[in-house]
This record gives structure tokens, sequence and C-alpha cells, in this order.
């Protein structure tokens, strides 16, 4: 954000449509949804110089069952936080998303608060200070939802930073858990997936920089990454069972800022299915 102009949010919709079958949005029932950007635009390109519009602070919450979206537009602050209506749809869940939702803004307000009497203090421009979290559904199966976010914040810095989220429902035991969680470890899941990763990020790389990458070079934007480090997420195509998985990479962790995101898509495989708990892997099956 610049000049309290708010920044859009950029749903991770590219990977999240790898993952599912037939991919589509829920009705919000607060604000009509906008088309969703592609994945990877960079939210530099977003950014212009009209006047912020202001807008009264707070928004009526949510239905039972339905999807939220709150923005709030001022000169202090621009915030910004959504999720789907199969999140809404499960009290337990939508109980954590709204606490979650009260708590970014509240912090987002202090530090605005924070940053202006600094400025003020110290006689530099203040410009107003943004974040937002967007939650998309990538897979609603019987027993589990998996969810994939897209977070963005500017706090005076050289340009806005954004990064991904990812929140896995287990609907039987009611309760959050990480992707991860379902595998042996998280070396077990790193060793099954590392070898056909590390390749696929490789080739986003050279198709993004026009050269080989080097992965013995020294340089840390040509190494590769432990999977199990970055944003994981479940995908489904049979809307039953866990059949494909993404790995999300935020600016800076596989290559620098101007390069943006990078994101894999994976196909579960046997090597896949032997890493995962006995007890979570009637969730997974093989990608047909």
């Amino acid at each position: 954000m610049i000049a309290g102009v708010p920044l859009p949010l950029i749903v991770p919709t590219l990977l999240a449509c790898a993952l599912l079958a037939g991919c589509s949005a829920g009705k919000n029932q607060e604000e009509p949804a906008s088309r969703a950007q592609a994945a990877g635009d960079a939210i530099a390109d977003s950014i212009n110089d009209a006047p912020a519009t202001p807008t009264p602070p707070g928004t009526a919450p949510a239905r039972a069952g339905g999807s939220r979206k709150v923005k709030e537009t001022g000169p202090l602050y621009d915030f910004e936080y959504a999720y789907p209506a199969e999140a809404g749809a499960i009290p337990a869940l939508k109980a954590w998303l709204d606490a979650d939702l009260k708590k970014q803004r509240e912090d987002l307000i202090a530090e605005a608060k924070d940053g202006k009497a600094d400025a003020k203090t110290n006689d530099y421009p203040f410009n107003g200070y943004s974040s937002g979290l967007t939650w998309s559904r990538v897979a609603d199966l019987p027993g589990w939802l998996s969810l994939s976010g897209l977070t963005y914040e500017f706090t005076g810095g050289a340009h806005p930073n954004h990064g991904y989220a990812a929140l896995l429902w287990d609907k039987t035991a009611n309760r959050q858990r990480t992707a991860t969680d379902l595998f042996l470890s998280k070396a077990a899941f790193s060793a099954a997936i590392r070898d056909v990763f590390c390749d696929a990020l490789d080739r986003q790389r050279e198709t993004k920089r026009g050269e080989k990458v080097n992965r013995a070079s020294g340089d840390e934007f040509d190494a590769c990454l432990d999977p199990a480090d970055s944003t994981v997420i479940l995908g489904s195509s049979n809307h039953q069972t866990f059949d494909r998985l993404g790995v999300l990479i935020g600016p800076y962790e596989a290559g620098p800022y101007a390069e943006g995101d990078y994101e894999v898509s994976l196909p579960v495989t046997q090597a896949v299915l032997d890493a995962v708990k006995p007890e979570y892997k009637a969730a997974f099956s093989l990608k047909k």
C-alpha cells in the first residue's frame, strides 16, 4: 500500500484449481466476491496512487454457515480477511477464524498507531499500514477440509510482502492439523517427494531466469528447498481422498523478490502413500 491505497489480495487460484476438480468459489454473504487474480501475479503491480476511500470500521459478522469477507479502508490502515462458506459451515472452525480475524485486525491497528506516532516524532511521512488474509477452498472431502491462504502486509518498508498459509481441518476429530501431521514425520514427507519436487522447482526457475539452475553454485537461490519447510496443502481431484499435494513458496524463499512465487503441484504416488501414518492412509489414494 502507498499513501493509504489498499493492496488487493491475490488468491493462489491456479494451484488451488490444479489440486481440485472443478474449482469454484463460494458466494460471499457480506460483499460480492471479486474475480480472483491469477496466482503468482506481482503484488507490486496492484499498487496505484489513487486516494483511499474511507469505509466505516467493522463489518457485520458472517451468518452461520456462510462465507465471510471483511474489508476496512482508511488513512491509518487497510485490512482484509475472508474465508469461504465451507469453513463457515463448521462451527469450531468458524469460531477459530473469527477469533483470528479479530486478533489480526487489532494487531494491525496497534502497529499502525505506533507507526504513525513514530513518523510524527521523527518528522517523516506516514503511509498507512495494510494487511490481509484470504482463505480459499482447496478440497472439501467427507472427513477433511483443506484451505490455502494468501497473506499480505505493508508496514512502511520498500515494498509490500506476501506469503502463503495452509489450514487443514479434521472433521472427524473436529480440530486443526497440518498437512505434515498426516505423515510419519516431516523428514519422511520430504524424502517421499524431494527429488521430483526439486526437479519441478528448477524447471520453473529456469523458465523465469532463462538459464539452467546449478544447485552446486553456492548461491542460496540455486539450492533446492526442503518442501516440508514451505507451505504444504493437500488437494483432491476425486472429491473423496487426497490424491494431489502442493508446495507454496513465497518471495525470497526460492529466488529473489522479483521472481515472485513458486507453486509446485505433485500427484500422490506410492512413495507418498508409504510415508503416511497408518491411521490416515484411508484419506489418501494414488492419483489416477
